[in-house]
């Protein structure tokens, strides 16, 4: 409990100092953006804080049908956009109670790219033929198709665990909200959804012991020009086949996130994922982070969380049902 209390006053204090740093002024960020340079904190950093979202209805993986084509015109977007909120207001197929309607979803709007994955060129995730029959497991979770033995048998998100990374960092559903916080030695990055605090040490210190393993890894960043780099080992592999090694997240894995201020409403994000057992070769996202206006709001996403109880009663009652007809 000591832990637990010194873990959380360390954050407090964290936030708490660079809240108290004084902010550039929205003015002076413009002004800045027009001459081509990045706004920079009192003490010199490229100026990253702010509250950002990153929503879009851009697919990780480029769709088959699109093949090679890696650029959408502004007719095949604007079309991406009306077929999105079909998808979204589509009534749920007969015996399904099916998801979330369009008054819930914050999916943003499609771009031009085909993909988030930048590279490799194709626009699809390299995954070995094992992990991509995992892929397809999870995805069949995600869809209701596959199995609720118990609660391990569903994602950790949807235990409300975490995202974990890069999932944390991706665009989805709904409140993918970031508050990005910094002082001269730390970058804060708080996630809204499930919640997820990252805390980046800027300082030069090594990564943590081998042997010490954690859901969102261990993360060590360092300024690269205007760029923010962050490299983030150290993944627990207790993931399972839980949803975070869809995205090749396990005890071999390597992220190197970079977060470049291109103006005063935009970060270039990217992401590298790396993981030989998973992947045949590295693989990289971009995913436009956007200014919003307004804090965070708390993501209690533990509390009431009737879905996960209620898809385990709704397999037992299917098993139930099958086991009278088998018996007629």
């Amino acid at each position: 409990m000591r832990h637990r209390f010194v873990v959380c006053w360390a954050l407090a204090a964290v936030i708490a100092v660079a809240l108290l740093a004084p902010a550039s002024e929205a003015g002076q960020a413009r002004t800045a953006a027009d001459k081509g340079t990045a706004p920079r904190t009192p003490w010199g950093h490229p100026d990253l804080q702010g509250t950002w979202s990153n929503t879009t209805t851009t697919r990780l993986e480029r769709p088959t049908d699109l093949a090679e084509k890696a650029v959408l015109t502004e007719q095949e977007r604007t079309a991406l956009d009306a077929q999105a909120v079909q998808r979204q207001d589509r009534r749920p197929p007969p015996g399904s109670t099916g998801g979330y309607n369009s008054f819930w979803l914050e999916g943003g709007k499609a771009s031009h790219r085909t993909s988030l994955v930048i590279d490799p060129p194709d626009g699809r995730l390299p995954f070995t033929p094992e992990a991509r029959k995992r892929a397809d497991v999870f995805n069949a979770n995600i869809n209701g198709e596959g199995t609720a033995n118990s609660w391990e048998d569903r994602n950790l998100y949807e235990r409300c665990i975490t995202r974990g990374l890069p999932g944390a960092m991706m665009p989805g559903f709904y409140n993918h909200n970031y508050q990005i916080l910094q002082t001269p030695d730390y970058v804060v990055v708080l996630v809204e959804m499930i919640h997820d605090a990252r805390i980046i040490p800027l300082n030069g210190r090594p990564h943590l012991p081998q042997g010490i393993r954690q859901w969102l890894g261990d993360s060590r960043g360092r300024w690269d020009g205007n760029t923010l780099v962050v490299e983030t080992t150290n993944f627990t592999d207790r993931v399972k086949d839980t949803g975070l090694t869809v995205f090749g997240i396990g005890k071999n894995s390597r992220l190197v996130e970079r977060f470049t201020r291109v103006d005063a409403g935009t970060i270039d994000y990217q992401i590298t994922v790396t993981d030989p057992g998973v992947f045949t070769k590295p693989w990289t996202a971009a995913i436009p982070m956007t200014r919003i206006d307004g804090p965070l709001f708390e993501y209690a996403c533990h509390e009431g969380n009737y879905g996960l109880e209620d898809i385990l009663k709704g397999a037992r009652t299917q098993e139930r049902a099958a086991t009278k007809t088998g018996s007629r």
